[in-house]
């Protein structure tokens, strides 16, 4: 039996790394130990500018006080308290500032810990919804090319990418894949198909699931807000639950508090997480309309919904949700992201039509470049690296999506960082 540890000592050795390469690993990975702003500091005292928001949640960036400080305080009042057949004064909050912040405030708010377990919860909503209407048959989903959703099972298939999620194909139920226009002449072919096919499955379809104008894992691939519109319109023609996944797009990444709001539309059930909580703590949520909530009493028949999480609604993350979102509208983030998006859009202009870049794509404070070759993004990523950024490319597709209340000086540097790397590739 191997000794323990002394106090303090570190031992990676058992650590399992999410989306990590054995061999990344074995190399040897940078240790964060703090963390202030757009930057983050290792072990060795090296400070790193988080490009990537520590996977897009991190809003407001690292240390903001006035997050630290709602959770020093109320890890002082309540830690933890279950929401089956109780409740709590944060979790209440939380979910009636977020049904207000919807189109309309007609909703109720089921609570996770992560996006995944959020979109795994729309699922099973929108099936016992059929359920509990006598629609039983109509338990199929449609999703869009290339989506991701979470990783778990449900999600997955859901957003099925075989590179990520081969092994697991066989226990997937099967859903409805959609074509996505990458480009405005692409509008009219890719909504024809998909009225096609919404007809061919009229009556099994119950939902469409989306990710709002930005795929993320797929690349950053972006479309439309009109086509998103046409989605919606196709949705409620349909009699198909609207389900968007804000849990990377939501709470002003794209210039607005949530990317729906682009097409002016009004989703049935929406995901969100991540920035929720400004990435402090985990806590996801489930936003569904009324008309859907209450189809889940229990008199006459008992339609309850049987499912939830130990630490949904867990108090201290609620806090900290609460403040991220007065901060989020105190100080007007979604335009802030809209300035980070002009930054990027006017000094990634150097690059387009190189012979190594096929598009560049913006969208509030997310920033694309697409390359020939996920070779030339890993020779980016490598450029970026030494220089202390930390940066994760999809495939061919390098991007920057940093804290939403990054200084303009900083983000002209990252940017000019990302335009060095990619000038220096080999044409």
């Amino acid at each position: 039996m191997a000794a323990p540890n002394h106090e303090g000592e570190r031992d990676g050795r058992h650590l399992w790394h999410p989306y990590t390469k054995h061999s990344a690993a074995e190399a040897g990975l940078p240790v964060i130990v703090r963390g202030e702003g757009v930057y983050l500091w290792d072990a060795e005292g090296n400070r790193w500018m988080d490009a990537v928001s520590s996977w897009w949640c991190c809003a407001l960036g690292h240390g903001h006080p006035r997050i630290v400080e709602a959770i020093r305080k109320q890890a002082g009042e309540l830690q933890h308290s279950i929401l089956g057949n109780l409740s709590h004064p944060r979790a209440e909050e939380l979910a009636a500032r977020l049904a207000g912040l919807m189109p309309t405030p007609d909703r109720h708010v089921l609570f996770a810990s992560d996006g995944a377990s959020a979109v795994e919860a729309a699922l099973k909503i929108a099936l016992q919804y059929r359920w509990n209407i006598g629609q039983p048959e109509r338990r199929r989903f449609a999703y869009l090319d290339e989506a991701y959703h979470g990783d778990t099972l449900g999600a997955v298939s859901v957003g099925y990418l075989e590179g990520f999620h081969k092994p697991f194909e066989p226990v997937l139920f099967p859903a409805v894949e959609l074509p996505v226009p990458l480009r405005p002449d692409q509008e009219t072919k890719c909504f024809r198909e998909t009225a096609a096919l919404f007809e061919r499955h009229r009556r099994e379809l119950t939902g469409l699931i989306v990710e709002p104008l930005c795929q993320g894992a797929a690349g950053m691939r972006m479309y439309s807000p009109a086509y998103l519109r046409r989605l919606a319109d196709l949705c409620r023609e349909s009699d198909v639950l609207l389900i968007t996944d804000e849990i990377a797009t939501g709470f002003g990444r794209t210039g607005k508090m949530f990317a729906f709001e682009h097409a002016g539309i009004d989703p049935d059930i929406v995901c969100v997480g991540k920035a929720l909580s400004a990435g402090y703590l985990p806590i996801s949520a489930t936003l569904v309309k009324d008309s859907i909530f209450r189809t889940f009493a229990d008199r006459p028949e008992d339609h309850s919904f049987y499912h939830g999480h130990t630490f949904c609604g867990n108090p201290i993350a609620a806090a900290a949700a609460l403040e991220a979102l007065r901060v989020y509208e105190e100080e007007l983030l979604w335009d802030q992201a809209a300035g980070l998006g002009e930054i990027f859009r006017s000094r990634l202009a150097a690059v387009e039509g190189r012979p190594t870049v096929r598009q560049v794509r913006v969208l509030g404070a997310i920033a694309a470049v697409e390359l020939t070759s996920p070779a030339a993004a890993q020779s980016v990523r490598d450029y970026l690296l030494e220089r202390r950024i930390l940066n994760r490319p999809l495939g061919a597709v390098v991007y920057l999506m940093p804290p939403l209340n990054t200084p303009a000086a900083q983000a002209e540097e990252l940017v000019d960082h990302l335009v060095e790397a990619i000038t220096a590739l080999p044409e």
